[in-house]
């Protein structure tokens, strides 16, 4: 059993292309598995990791628009 003391705070070093990672006993008790997104969220001198929340289906989301006519619009545009 992981205690909320051993989870609450623990070092890890930034690499070179920033990356850094997400101790195990954080990802399992977050529910984390590889390839998961997360959220970044900047408080004062804190940066706060969370499990990111699925937004709004995407289906149907673009029906009101005239893509067909946005592309052969801009098709037209297009110089020659």
């Amino acid at each position: 059993m992981v205690t909320e003391s051993y989870t609450a705070s623990m070092t890890s070093k930034v690499g070179p292309k920033g990356q850094v990672v997400i101790p195990k006993a954080m990802r399992d008790r977050l529910g984390l598995r590889p390839g998961d997104e997360v959220t970044f969220e900047l408080e004062g001198r804190t940066v706060k990791v969370q499990p990111a929340t699925s937004g709004a289906p995407l289906y149907g989301r673009l029906r009101d628009h005239d893509l067909v006519g946005m592309l052969e619009a801009d098709r037209r545009d297009e110089p020659r």
